[in-house]
């Protein structure tokens, strides 16, 4: 994967013959690496999260979703979101291609698929223990979870068929909700991905609207009515995670640093960063290079 693409998060196994990525999430931090995670993006592939200890929110450009252990929740294929992890949490994220359910090529499976993931319709689910029919979803999704304690040479196997004894559950029991946002979430996924490929630029408001053909007012209601804040307040909190990034795991000067994710100036740079990360960039690299 390349690190620089945050927005659109690219599958770690893509190139494989077995795309099947599992994020093993502690404290917010992800084993694999995958930094991605951490900020709002999206994926071609499907979604499944199980929360083994504390708390999670799932966040989309429309919906909050708080899980606890014990709970899960599904994300569809191109759904612009974002998890928070509390304090002490413990999750997996199981992500993998819908191609995985849909068996062979003219398979009758793929239209209870693809009506699903391609209807714009449903963006995430949440899979609570205070309902009946998703006990046995989250007793897979359980199960899928020990089965990265324990591979042996029929994981692979092991793996798809629990996948697909979820997704049919899913089905059974799934009415998809009538379609709502589809015109707001599909400018936020072009704005933020304009944002991803340009926030070292010197980029304007005219130039973010642009991107999605609208005016700068409906760009401006479309941040606040999704994210709860302007495109420029998005543009500076996505220079700084970037930066906060290159700072831990590149040998890049400050200055470097701050020239290549959008600051003009380094004293702008380290005031910004200050009042965000509550440390100077310094600090901050000397804080994550202890160990």
């Amino acid at each position: 994967m390349n690190e620089n693409k945050y927005i659109n998060s690219v599958n770690l196994y893509n190139n494989t013959n077995f795309p099947y990525l599992v994020l093993d999430v502690i404290n917010d931090e992800s084993y694999p690496r995958n930094p991605g995670f951490k900020v709002m993006h999206w994926h071609e592939d499907l979604q499944f999260i199980y929360v083994l200890e504390k708390n999670i929110t799932v966040k989309t450009l429309s919906e909050i979703a708080p899980l606890t252990g014990g709970e899960g929740i599904f994300i569809n294929k191109n759904v612009v979101h974002t998890v928070e992890s509390g304090e002490h949490c413990h999750y997996k994220s199981f992500v993998f291609p819908e191609y995985f359910l849909e068996f062979y090529f003219g398979s009758p499976t793929k239209a209870l698929v693809r009506e699903l993931t391609e209807s714009g319709s449903l963006q995430i689910y949440k899979l609570s223990q205070n309902t009946d029919w998703h006990l046995p979803i989250l007793d897979k999704l359980k199960e899928l979870s020990d089965l990265e304690n324990n591979k042996n040479e029929f994981y692979a196997y092991e793996a798809l068929v629990l996948l697909t004894s979820i997704w049919l559950e899913f089905r059974k029991h799934l009415t998809l909700p009538i379609k709502e946002h589809a015109a707001v979430n599909e400018r936020m996924r072009i704005f933020l991905q304009y944002i991803n490929e340009h926030y070292f630029e010197n980029i304007s408001l005219d130039e973010i609207s642009a991107s999605a053909n609208v005016s700068k007012s409906e760009c401006l209601r479309c941040f606040k009515s999704s994210l709860g804040t302007t495109p420029y307040k998005y543009l500076m909190e996505f220079r700084l995670s970037k930066a906060a990034d290159m700072l831990e795991n590149t040998s890049k000067s400050i200055s470097e640093i701050a020239c290549c994710t959008g600051f003009n100036q380094l004293s702008y740079f380290g005031k910004c960063f200050k009042e965000k990360i509550k440390c100077s960039p310094k600090e901050y690299r000397k804080s994550r290079h202890k160990h």
